[in-house]
């Protein structure tokens, strides 16, 4: 053995290499604490809370992204990219918690790219107020951000069951979690009652998952049980459509969460060049911004 290579077990490898890597990732970056936030979104979040941003005026979302370098390190775009998700206008969640204007993107448009951060403003939504609520009363435990010099919250207090209002997907190492969004009347009626009485039939409360882009469940009610009681399982999507007999379309007005409207109009095409759709002469998205 020469002195530039050390010879090792690979279990004890991984064991020294992989393992904190491994756990960093899972913890600290991929997967949703009870809050239902990622750390990047805790970070941000805060940041706007201490900037004033919960009452006061938009800022550029530039300014948001600066100050937020102090907490996360990880480069201004993965931070301007965290905020269009939780955006009123890129519609990724059901209940946003940033209030902005200008171009965020769609979450239902793969082409539809978000506008540089030194065009779009952004606040926080009504909604963070309660996400906020006594956090200046020593309710969560504060931590140092990574070079010591300042405190940032483990927690939000959050006073509503946001992990289960809004969807989440997170991938980490051996481990990954999605959360699907639920309608934040029937979130809370659930809770309260969840409160009073833990054997609650939770489906009476909770009839199915509700997303931002609206779509069609397909899932029977022996499926959707199995969910409730194990946290495990996965159902389809369809979109809504109907039919304009005086213009002779089909107007498709939600379609599934998980997919685009490009994707759809490519899969249409397809089928209408394959010859199996002859009646079809066009196909394109009239989606209005508004």
């Amino acid at each position: 053995m020469d002195n530039k290579h050390i010879e090792q077990k690979i279990v004890e490898t991984l064991k020294v290499n992989y393992m904190p890597y491994a756990m960093s990732v899972i913890v600290s970056r991929a997967i949703p604490e009870i809050d239902g936030l990622k750390p990047s979104h805790r970070k941000l979040l805060y940041t706007m809370y201490k900037m004033g941003l919960l009452r006061g005026q938009k800022t550029k979302s530039a300014n948001v992204v600066g100050q937020t370098m102090k907490l996360n390190p990880h480069g201004d775009m993965a931070i301007y990219e965290t905020m269009v998700r939780l955006t009123t206008g890129n519609m990724a969640l059901l209940h946003p918690i940033v209030e902005s204007k200008g171009n965020f993107g769609r979450v239902y448009s793969r082409d539809m790219r978000f506008a540089a951060p030194r065009y779009t403003e952004v606040k926080l939504a009504q909604i963070s107020e309660e996400l906020f609520r006594d956090i200046e009363k020593d309710t969560v435990d504060f931590m140092d951000n990574y070079d010591g010099t300042m405190k940032e919250p483990i927690l939000l207090p959050s006073v509503f069951p946001n992990i289960l209002v809004n969807p989440n997907q997170g991938i980490a190492v051996g481990m990954a979690s999605n959360f699907c969004s639920f309608n934040l009347r029937e979130i809370c009626k659930a809770t309260i009652a969840y409160i009073k009485n833990d054997e609650i039939d939770l489906m009476s409360y909770l009839k199915a998952p509700d997303f931002s882009t609206g779509g069609q469940l397909i899932l029977n009610e022996q499926d959707k049980r199995k969910i409730y009681a194990t946290g495990r399982g996965s159902f389809k999507v369809r979109g809504k459509y109907r039919y304009d007999k005086k213009n002779g379309c089909i107007d498709v007005y939600e379609i599934p969460y998980t997919t685009s409207s490009e994707a759809i109009i490519e899969a249409v095409a397809g089928i209408i060049k394959a010859g199996k759709m002859r009646e079809i002469t066009d196909v394109r998205d009239e989606t209005d911004l508004e």
